[in-house]
């Protein structure tokens, strides 16, 4: 298991990327977080098998249909006992 901490930077935010985020995650197996950064970034917390966490960094690199991704920064994160996936409210 591992876990990765991502910045999504571009048009990520009013273009439900946290809504399409939490269900791909969910659909790899993951768990962890998404939300809004005041900044205009997006950032993610995902956990769990090694594979389905780099198929969502993939993922992350497009987006849903109406983001545009400039930027995506992805650091190791600590793992944390989480149980699901979900949304955060914006910081």
């Amino acid at each position: 298991m591992i876990a990765r901490h991502l910045f999504v930077s571009g048009r990520v935010q009013g273009v439900f990327f946290r809504d399409w985020t939490v269900a791909t995650a969910r659909q790899l197996g993951l768990v962890g977080w998404v939300r809004n950064l005041s900044d205009g970034r997006v950032e993610i917390v995902a956990q769990g098998d090694q594979t389905a966490v780099e198929r969502l960094i993939a993922q992350c690199r497009q987006g849903p249909e109406n983001a545009r991704v400039d930027k995506l920064d992805v650091s190791d994160a600590t793992a944390s006992n989480f149980t699901i996936f979900e949304k955060r409210a914006t910081v």
